[in-house]
Order: structure tokens, then C-alpha cells, then sequence
């Protein structure tokens, strides 16, 4: 159950760019929003029972744009009560930054379970023609490479709304964001449903009445998250995470759904609000 938990602590940093806008406007011909939103997380169901019930939160605050790149900074907080008084308290941070370009990417993530001292990972990575070069800082020191396939996670984003505007419903990346230790690829799989129009909303929320939200439509979007390493060895094809949402033409994200296999977790958007963004000159 815990080292579950620690799994998905460190792909829920994936999960930072969904929250927000992605990579260029000229790929999704049209400006991304810089906002904050806050999403309340609850327990959807467990499958094996090993959690009795979930609560939580994820803030998130999006900022940048194409001339200067895009920061995202990202906090949750979870507990998680798998019965018998055995609470799990955890607190992942994620900061990072990344250009419009998908050339540079920098991050800072902290991940603190219970009391136990926060593990942390702080790096860059640079893409350099056919490889990427990446840099850590923490936990240890070490420089290592990665194909230049591997996309950072604005850009996962950026490619998924193309994609969508372009009535594809597969897609198939690799991701790089820091997580984990700094050194795992992800291998993901993207279906992409029918778009929904802009007046269709089953279930309002904060989004759904903001005025920059109104006229948009979005398509209903799940990722799922596969360790490289493990299927490389193992042929596995298992996911270790998935997450669903409703994925707005402009970046924004809503009705999330986080399946960590043994249970499922839904994050309601509680609160939205837009913020002013510079344009680029």
C-alpha cells in the first residue's frame, strides 16, 4: 500500500501539466490561459479495498507564455485512511519551468510522507539534436542522456490539443518531467475522445462559468502511464497510473480522475480564477 502511494506521489507530477496550458500557440492556434485553480480530491472507489477513504488537494498556478516559456507550480496534499487508525499523510511540491520550444526544461519537486524527511529532486535537461542532456542536482549529482523522442510535459500537453483539433484519438508519447528519483521516462498512451461543445456542460463547475471558459470547447481525454524500464524487460503493458479529463482547447483541465490501480481518486475544480498575462512584443 505505501510503496503503491510513493508510486503515484511521484507520477502525480505528471499530472502538474494537465492541470495547466501547454507549449506554443502557434500548434494550437490560440492563447493559452494563465490561471490558478484549486481541485478537492476524494476516494472514487478502491478495488482491492485497501483504502477506506481518501481527501485531499492540489493547487495549481500556471503562468508564461511563448516569448518567455511556461512556470507551473503545483502543490498537493492527500491522506489517505486504509482502516484500523493507518493514515498516510503526504505533501508533494512541484515547480518547474519549461520553454515554449520544448528545447529547455528546469524542476524542483519535494515529497514528504508522513513525518519522514522530504525527498527531493532538483534538474534541468536541454535538448541537443538527436538527445537530450540531462543534468541533476538532487538526490545525487549525476549528468545522463535520453533520446530525443522524449517530449517534456508542456509539450505533452501542447501535442495532445493538436492531436485532438486534428480528430486524431491515439498518441502515443514519451515523457520526461523529473519525477521519481530524476531519471524516469515514462512511455504514455493518449485516447482522445469526441470533442463536446461549448454549451454541453453535464456538471458545472468553476470553470464551466468563467467567461473565458464559456465559449470553449474540450475533449474528453485519458493518459495512461507506462514505466519504460519495466516493459523493456518485462513486456509488461500494465499501466502503473491513468488519468482522465476534460481537456479545454486553451489548456484547461477539469473533471479529473487519477486511477492508481488499487484505487481511484477524483479531483472536483473548487475554485478557478484567471490571472493577467504579459503578452509576448
Amino acid at each position: 500500500m505505501v510503496h503503491l502511494f510513493r508510486t503515484s506521489l511521484g507520477v502525480m507530477a505528471l499530472a502538474a501539466a494537465a492541470f495547466g496550458a501547454g507549449g506554443g500557440a502557434e500548434a494550437a492556434n490560440g492563447p493559452f490561459l494563465a490561471h490558478q485553480a484549486l481541485y478537492d480530491l476524494s476516494l472514487v472507489k478502491s478495488r482491492s479495498n485497501s483504502i477506506s477513504s481518501a481527501r485531499g488537494r492540489i493547487l495549481y498556478n500556471f503562468a508564461g507564455s511563448a516569448c518567455e516559456g511556461y512556470t507551473s507550480e503545483f502543490r498537493q496534499v492527500s491522506e489517505l485512511d486504509s482502516g484500523e487508525g493507518k493514515i498516510t499523510l503526504s505533501d508533494l511540491r512541484s515547480n518547474s519551468w519549461e520553454d515554449a520550444a520544448g528545447k529547455s526544461y528546469r524542476f524542483k519537486i519535494e515529497t514528504r510522507m508522513n513525518e519522514t524527511e522530504a525527498g527531493q529532486v532538483d534538474g534541468s535537461a536541454e535538448r541537443d539534436g538527436d538527445h537530450i542532456n540531462v543534468k541533476l542536482k538532487l538526490p545525487a549529482p549525476k549528468n545522463f542522456t535520453l533520446d530525443g523522442k522524449v517530449v517534456f510535459p508542456t509539450e505533452q500537453i501542447q501535442r495532445i490539443i493538436a492531436a485532438a483539433k486534428d480528430g486524431k484519438s491515439l498518441l502515443e508519447l514519451s515523457v520526461y518531467d523529473g519525477s521519481d528519483d530524476g531519471q524516469k521516462v515514462y512511455n504514455t498512451l493518449t485516447v482522445i475522445g469526441q470533442p463536446i461543445p461549448a454549451d454541453r456542460t453535464a456538471s458545472p463547475d468553476a470553470s464551466t462559468s468563467d467567461e473565458h471558459m464559456k465559449s470553449l470547447k474540450r475533449w474528453p481525454v485519458t493518459v495512461s502511464y507506462f514505466d519504460r524500464e519495466v516493459q523493456q524487460k518485462e513486456g509488461e503493458q500494465t499501466p502503473v497510473y491513468a488519468m482522465s479529463f476534460e481537456l479545454y482547447e486553451n489548456g484547461v483541465s477539469r473533471q479529473l480522475v487519477l486511477d492508481y490501480n488499487d484505487f481511484v481518486i477524483s479531483g472536483a475544480m473548487g475554485k478557478f480564477d484567471v490571472k493577467d498575462s504579459k503578452p509576448c512584443n
